[in-house]
This record gives structure tokens, C-alpha cells and sequence, in this order.
């Protein structure tokens, strides 16, 4: 009996020797890019085909659709544009001919340059968007870190 007793002891000993569980301490670091883009866009938008009783209704919101505008411009940019395509054949003639496109995305840090007229009927508005903010909204939000150095005792 205390010969198996002291054989397991040691066989015990041995597996925990063996063991890979360390106690360790991970350094983490943040991991920045090298260079930042700057992207800019421009949005149009006619004044007279707004909606609005005045004047300066119509000019307002002519700033407001040319702000979306520049905005969607962005979006492509960032994230890029979906096209779907469609044809329908009858008869071995094309009769019918689809195409369409949509945009979606998060424009997040991106400032109003300058919004100005163009002409009597046209307002634009310029956009940019500084990637250096986006990176720094983004540490806000989610850390980005890869293993700096590793300890084991």
C-alpha cells in the first residue's frame, strides 16, 4: 500500500512538472498604420426643384440635400457601390434592360468644408474626411492591440 501510495505521489509529480499551464503576464500594444488618407467629396443640389414657400426655405434645403450628397459620395468611397444588373430576353430580343445601385454605409468624423452657391440655381457643399479622426473614433470604441511580450514565471 505505501508503495503505491508513493507511486502515485511521484507519477503525480511528474505529470505536474510536465504541465503547460504557466502563470504568465501578456504586454499588449496598440497597433497605429503607418499614414492616413484624407478623403473629400463634393454634393450638388438645385435650388428651385426644393420643396418650400420661400426663397430661403428652398436655399436651406438645398443645403441640406447637397450635405447628403457630398455625404453618399463619402459612403462610396469608403465602402463602395452596389450594382444590380438585370436583362430579359424574349424571343431572342432584348425587351427589357434593368439597372440599379445603392450605397450603404457609417460616414463617422467627417466635417462640412464649405457649403457655397454655384450659378442662381445650384448649391454644393464640401466634405472631407480625415482618417486620423476615424482611427481616433475608433480607439474609442473597440482597442485594436497585438502581443507586445510575454512573461512566463
Amino acid at each position: 500500500m505505501k508503495i503505491l501510495s508513493m507511486t502515485l505521489l511521484g507519477l503525480s509529480l511528474v505529470l505536474v512538472g510536465c504541465s503547460s499551464v504557466f502563470d504568465k503576464q501578456v504586454e499588449w500594444e496598440v497597433v497605429e498604420p503607418q499614414d492616413y488618407p484624407v478623403l473629400s467629396a463634393i454634393g450638388y443640389a438645385p435650388i428651385k426643384g426644393q420643396r418650400g414657400n420661400s426663397d430661403s426655405t428652398k436655399i436651406l434645403m438645398a443645403i441640406k440635400a447637397s450635405k447628403l450628397d457630398a455625404y453618399r459620395e463619402l459612403t462610396e468611397q469608403v465602402y463602395g457601390q452596389k450594382v444590380d444588373g438585370s436583362q430579359t430576353l424574349s424571343n431572342f430580343l432584348l425587351s427589357d434592360e434593368r439597372l440599379s445601385s445603392s450605397v450603404q454605409g457609417v460616414i463617422r468624423g467627417a466635417r462640412v468644408i464649405k457649403s457655397y452657391p454655384v450659378g442662381d440655381d445650384l448649391y454644393a457643399t464640401e466634405l472631407e474626411l480625415d482618417f486620423k479622426r476615424v482611427y481616433d473614433i475608433y480607439l474609442s470604441t473597440a482597442r485594436p492591440k497585438r502581443v507586445k511580450d510575454v512573461h512566463y514565471y
